[in-house]
């Protein structure tokens, strides 16, 4: 039974809801709040802190379409893209997770009814694995689906460690872990390969399409497995290979999606041979680069923006390899939005800012290639009489300049030059372990602070509650007591202060049970769904159960909403002045300022920066009413609220509007009225990476206090230049350009003094074995002026070796000059590097002409003295 891509997904996902799962929409490609992920590359990503018992969710089972991309870090696959059947840098994973609900029965009973019941597929085609101990998964395939033995592969520790295996799935070193049970399509006896477990599984004729993890166990540090209380399935099914399987195909890249994408790049390339293997690399990176844009990252040299850089590279360099003389990679976005922008509108919305990104950077890249060459070319010449190029070199380029190894190979070959690939190839594994230690998760769960109890906040709507003490901790220990001066975390029942999220700060504040006992609370925090509130007891003990009032630090919590609010003004205001391409990628608010990072390319202009505040100090001035609703995610997102970047949403969501000038997703804290905010001001507009701006900015009070420290500068400038307050501009411009007229008279003045000098000089010529010699000291004679006397003493003397020295505040400055007839003898170099040894410093420069310069001022006579005996031994 044919199914396209679209049919297969929507299938999939319509199966699972109806077997009670919610339907989770894909998260971004840049994890949320996870250091230990260059980017998702699995459906159970978001789900991390679930597996975990860090959060909980209001559904216990899910079912996602998750996009991927592996092409960093541990999970890499991006040097066989395009040379393989099935490895890809962007893949979708269709998912379904139980969490705590159902466990090994009901998963396997699901994939089954899938693979079989929607999809149709022949039941004799499909074999099954499970962990070599796993009697439970095996009888329930067996006994239950009715899949004979021979069918049934038991795979053990086959990766050289006990429980390193195929079918057993670990988190980390430590934490959730499991057995897997694996799902494999036979394409039958004309196809090479073996089942898995045979010497012949990396054949083609078995394929995994589908992988479900039972996680049954938590690992210690000792190595011990616990059962955890609440078993798990994390389930994963690659889009493209079922489609493969589907489709009667046996590569990915002639499923529908690739095959559109393909002919697509061979019309803009002009190529007929639709089999190329770097047409396959140019469809998949296409895919990778458009949506790794979409969700935020641009091109830079490190981390995420790095790797997007080396994909758009490769796919150009390919579209070189079949003839392109033009940028091109760019053309492609639009058909890549029309095959997937319905299951993913993002393409579509942001498709000119995707366009813009990678014709920007395939310019870049063909200014790069020349940089490259001319590396490489410099190589080449050091290397003698040698024809390897080191491996250290070759990773160099391809780091650095993103040079494919077979290019430098190509470029060399005709000058009969090799390339040291076994150098290059450990330059390679080196990055790949630096890559691995930093994508590795957490050394150990188990030493987290672990809070199974939740926190209902009530800090919307008020900033002081009655509340009862949860659990009290000195560090990651559960303490029975807390005590005056010691520090420690407190977890309340219920709780007004806002933790820590979404960029805003934590509230301060204090609890209380009367005035003897008092915690004041420094920073609040999220630990899974519980708010705790780290701080210090200054009077008193707190214990478990004691009733305590919490109260949130007012003025700090006014000053912090007001600057969030104006976040989601100027956020609006950039979109209107700037570009709709503009979207959040960070922001950081307390109650002292904001700062707000946002794509864009290049620099604000005054009159840009100009346009934003007004437009938000109009918002502020005209007091809308700030508004927050409750709805569904989706329909949220229909009412066209911003999301902000890398944000994870459950399916209820918060949507803040302000008037009809802002309309966001947010859970923070803002001002009833925008007229709260006061005054906003921008402080500062910078780049902090390729293709993202910060602005830093004030409010309020914070404001004021800029405006009138400005205000105060401005007066105190306008004092001394004896100016009206507008004018100051025009009195330094005037300042500035009569200083500009004095140094430069100042500067001829200086020549001509040199000049005359230089007349004086002459009388001072002496020879030395019949070679005319100059040797003299001057006093505060600066070192242009210096060279200046030089180049005309060598012309006035045609023949002859200089030295002169000046001391200026301090310190000595020297210069040779020796006339071209002479160098062969005396260079001018060694001549200064031997005064400038004896003045304790040094000096340098060609044959002819040399400087340097020392600190030991009173060393310098007896070092001019010793000139001429030197000159002596070298013109004798």
């Amino acid at each position: 039974m044919y199914m396209t891509t679209s049919e297969i997904r929507k299938a999939f996902l319509e199966y699972f809801h109806s077997h009670g799962h919610e339907v989770v929409s894909s998260s971004s490609l840049v994890p949320h709040n996870d250091p230990t992920l260059l980017f998702t590359n699995a459906g159970m990503n978001q789900f991390k802190d679930v597996f975990l018992g860090k959060e909980l969710r209001s559904y216990s089972r899910a079912t996602t379409a998750q996009r991927c991309v592996r092409a960093g870090g541990k999970h890499n696959d991006l040097d066989n893209v395009g040379y393989t059947a099935r490895h890809h840098t962007f893949f979708e994973m269709l998912g379904n997770f139980s969490f705590g609900d159902y466990f090994k029965k009901d998963a396997i009973h699901f994939a089954w009814g899938f693979l079989t019941g929607v999809l149709k597929l022949p039941a004799e085609k499909l074999t099954v694995t499970v962990y070599q101990s796993d009697d439970e998964a095996y009888d329930i395939w067996n006994k239950e689906i009715g899949v004979p033995a021979e069918r049934i592969v038991r795979i053990g520790d086959n990766k050289g460690a006990p429980y390193a295996s195929d079918n057993f799935w670990q988190m980390g070193d430590t934490g959730p872990c499991g057995p897997c049970s694996e799902i494999f399509y036979d394409h039958g006896a004309d196809i090479w390969g073996g089942p898995p477990g045979s010497a012949e599984e990396d054949g083609d004729r078995f394929i995994e399409v589908w992988n479900i993890v039972f996680m049954q166990y938590n690992r210690t540090i000792d190595g011990e497995f616990h059962k955890l209380p609440r078993p798990s399935v994390d389930t994963g099914m690659g889009l493209e290979r079922i489609a493969a399987v589907m489709q009667g195909v046996h590569s990915n890249y002639e499923i529908d999606l690739f095959k559109d994408l393909i002919s697509k790049t061979a019309a803009v390339l002009s190529v007929t041979d639709l089999t190329n293997k770097s047409l396959r690399v140019i469809a998949d990176h296409i895919r990778s680069c458009s949506f790794l844009i979409a969700d935020g990252v641009l091109p830079s040299n490190e981390g995420r923006g790095y790797v997007l850089r080396r994909i758009i590279r490769r796919a150009v360099r390919h579209g070189r390899l079949l003839g392109a003389k033009d940028v091109f990679f760019y053309k492609l976005v639009a058909a890549l939005a029309d095959l997937m922008g319905d299951a993913y509108p993002e393409l579509r919305t942001h498709k000119d800012l995707i366009e813009k990104t990678l014709k920007k950077e395939e310019e870049q890249f063909i200014r790069t290639l020349d940089r490259g060459l001319t590396l490489l070319n410099e190589q080449l010449e050091a290397l003698g009489d040698s024809k390897t190029i080191p491996g250290d070199v070759v990773f160099k380029l391809y780091d650095t300049y993103g040079f494919p190894v077979d290019l430098t190979a190509d470029v060399v070959r005709d000058a009969g030059y090799v390339i040291d690939l076994d150098g290059f190839n450990k330059e390679m594994d080196k990055q790949r372990a630096r890559a691995k230690e930093a994508s590795a998760f957490e050394v150990d769960y188990n030493s987290q602070l672990k809070i199974q109890s939740s926190t209902e906040f009530v800090g919307y709507s008020k900033l002081t509650e009655e509340t009862e003490i949860e659990a009290i901790f000195k560090g990651v220990e559960n303490t029975d007591a807390l005590s005056t001066d010691e520090q420690g975390v407190i977890v309340l029942k219920s709780s007004p202060f806002y933790a820590e999220c979404g960029g805003q700060a934590g509230d301060i504040g204090v609890i209380k049970a009367d005035d003897n006992f008092v915690f004041r609370v420094s920073d609040t925090k999220k630990a899974g769904n519980a708010i705790i509130h780290i701080g210090k007891v200054e009077l008193g003990s707190f214990v478990p159960g004691m009733k305590v009032v919490a109260e949130v630090d007012r003025d700090n919590r006014k000053l912090t909403c007001a600057h969030h609010s104006a976040t989601h003004l100027l956020q609006a205001a950039l979109r209107q002045v700037v570009g709709t391409h503009v979207n959040q990628k960070g922001s950081s608010v307390n109650a002292e300022r904001l700062r707000f990072d946002f794509s864009n390319n290049e620099p604000l202009t005054e009159q840009q920066i100009a346009e934003v505040e007004l437009l938000v100090n109009r918002a502020i001035a005209n007091n809308l009413d700030v508004i927050t609703n409750i709805m569904d995610l989706e329909e949220a997102k229909k009412t066209g609220a911003m999301a902000l970047f890398g944000e994870k949403y459950e399916q209820q969501v918060r949507v803040v509007s302000m008037g009809d000038f802002s309309c966001e997703l947010c859970g923070g804290t803002h001002v009833s009225r925008t007229g709260d905010i006061g005054f906003f001001k921008i402080l500062s507009d910078s780049g902090i990476a390729a293709g993202v701006r910060r602005i830093e900015a004030v409010t309020n009070l914070a404001a004021l206090s800029y405006v009138q420290k400005l205000t105060s500068e401005l007066r105190n400038s306008a004092e001394l230049l004896k100016s009206e307050v507008f004018a100051v501009s025009d009195k330094v411009k005037a300042a500035l350009d009569h200083t500009r007229e004095l140094e430069h008279e100042n500067s001829a003045l200086k020549e001509k003094l040199a000049l005359s000098a230089v007349s004086g000089l002459m009388n001072s010529v002496t020879e030395i074995n019949g070679v005319k010699t100059l040797i003299a000291t001057f006093d505060g004679v600066e070192v242009k002026e210096m060279r200046t006397s030089l180049d005309d003493l060598k012309n006035r003397l045609k023949s002859a070796v200089i030295v002169l020295a000046s001391v200026v505040d301090g310190r000595v400055f020297l210069i040779s000059g020796v006339t071209k007839d002479l160098t062969s003898k005396v260079k001018a170099g060694d001549l200064v590097n031997h005064v400038a040894s004896q003045i304790d410093g040094k000096g340098g420069g060609r044959p002819d002409m040399a400087q340097g310069g020392g600190t030991n001022v009173a060393n310098l006579p007896k070092a001019m003295e010793s000139v001429a005996l030197w000159l002596e031994e070298r013109l004798g």
